[in-house]
């Protein structure tokens, strides 16, 4: 796949970049080395202020980054702009918490003596320069959830990008530059996807992080499992949005319409198989159907636009072939289903709405990434449950429900990395990030994501 920049709204080559060879990434990883040996020495205040100057320049850069953003990957450039200052929320926070997240810690409730120490803590250290492979569908945010608590914690980064956004990455270099990090610490490796092997297996790189399809998983696991060094991976997600009988119909069916269609459609973290109680499922399907077709597709930098274009011609492709699979089977068309009309350069499809899905059907296992929703009648909790668990997936899942004993039921038994009640998933700084299954492990943000690159260091001391 080559480096380049093409306007997913008009299947237009804006730019070509040349690929780092061999030697210039060899000398990016030695920058990273050389970079973490005096880096990981610097205090937090130091580091905080860094962040916070990246943070600044960042906020600075707002309209102009997210214009970027929207021409390399075809998301509306409200929702760019969104990215980008929800980049500088998280900036700022790990800025503020690092330090005490990474604090000592004291053992909970143990008396250490019999062990023959006076004292014993953990110390957490950084591990070393870090390999992050990041997509292109959220190409500022899943990059800072990385960096901002990989950096705080006294790594150093190596940012593998998607290649359909380079400006994106070299822009992010350039703001960590501008912040005064010293040279090393954030670098930019412009290489294909056959780079990433011979990276992850060079002995200087400590550890990787991983956030893509399946696939992309699987290869980085590999690797790293024979090289015996860490991963985080967030993969793939099909996410349930369960609807109960005692749901607020209405404002569960108008979160749902932004639950499935935010970035295009195209998030891991995207509602995609709405579970519906019979009591509730005619009033639901009628409100969401509604809401899906009234959405307007069209130019991503028009700021009425709420739709954009799939980010490749390739991605339309496999999402046809999701919804002609699932309609061969017997599944309805509720609306949508096609490409739309006057949009005829770029990648651009409609929102659509499917009811009466097969379990055979590739869309009822696959992750279906564009504006395409799946709507299932469940007769009780329990089959809502057992739908919504039938997946290879585990990222994240959404209920609507006013019975507290229902949402308990629903964090107990729901296999996700996260449950979102009467509300749509969202990723924030102070929470916990990553799913189960397919969906990866590991997790980002947090202080459960600043630990996941660091040496929790037993540090005993003799009486």
């Amino acid at each position: 796949m080559p480096i380049a920049t093409v306007n997913p709204a008009t299947g237009e080559t804006l730019r070509t970049f040349r690929p780092y060879g061999p030697d210039e990434v060899e000398q990016r990883v030695a920058a990273a080395d050389r970079a973490f040996r005096h880096y990981r020495t610097t205090a937090f205040g130091e580091r905080a202020a860094l962040l916070g100057r990246a943070a600044d320049l960042l906020e600075e850069d707002v309209p102009d980054i997210a214009r970027t953003v929207t021409t390399e990957m075809g998301k509306p450039v409200t929702a760019a702009r969104a990215e980008a200052a929800k980049c500088v929320k998280a900036m700022r926070w790990y800025a503020h918490n690092a330090e005490a997240l990474l604090a000592d810690e004291r053992p909970a409730g143990a008396d250490v003596r019999d062990s023959g120490a006076s004292t014993a803590r953990v110390h957490y250290r950084p591990l070393g320069p870090v390999l992050a492979v990041m997509p292109w569908n959220f190409p500022l945010w899943q990059v800072v959830r990385f960096a901002a608590p990989a950096l705080m914690a006294g790594n150093t980064g190596l940012l593998k990008h998607a290649s359909n956004v380079p400006q994106t990455a070299l822009y992010l270099e350039d703001l960590f530059r501008r912040a005064g990090y010293p040279d090393g610490v954030f670098q930019t490796l412009l290489t294909g996807s056959g780079a990433v092997e011979g990276v992850l297996r060079d002995p200087r790189v400590a550890a990787a992080t991983l956030t893509g399809s399946e696939a992309a998983g699987r290869s980085v696991a590999a690797v790293a499992g024979d090289e015996v060094k860490k991963t985080v991976l967030e993969l793939g997600g099909s996410d349930p949005y369960l609807v109960l009988p005692s749901a607020d119909v209405e404002r569960a069916a108008a979160t749902a319409v932004t639950a499935r269609t935010q970035n295009n459609g195209q998030s891991c973290i995207a509602a995609k198989r709405f579970i519906v109680h019979t009591d509730v499922y005619d009033a639901f399907l009628e409100r969401f159907t509604a809401g899906m077709a009234a959405l307007t597709v069209g130019d991503p930098m028009d700021e009425a636009t709420d739709v954009g274009p799939l980010a490749s011609e390739s991605g339309r492709v496999d999402l046809e072939e999701l919804v002609a699979d699932a309609v061969g089977r017997g599944a309805s068309v509720r609306c949508g289903g096609r490409r739309p009309e006057g949009l005829d350069r770029g990648w651009f499809y409609e929102p659509t709405v499917l009811t009466g899905v097969a379990p055979g059907a590739r869309i009822h296992r696959e992750e279906a990434f564009g504006p395409v929703a799946v709507v299932y009648r469940a007769g009780g909790l329990d089959e809502a449950l057992d739908i919504a668990n039938d997946s290879p997936f585990g990222l994240s899942s959404n209920v609507w429900t006013r019975d507290a004993s229902e949402v308990e039921r629903c964090v107990r038994d729901l296999e996700a990395g996260g449950v979102f009640v009467n509300g749509m998933t969202a990723s924030h700084p102070a929470l916990p990030f990553g799913g189960v299954k397919r969906s990866g492990y590991g997790r980002e943000l947090s202080g459960h994501g600043i630990k996941e690159f660091c040496n929790a260091t037993t540090v005993w001391q003799a009486a």
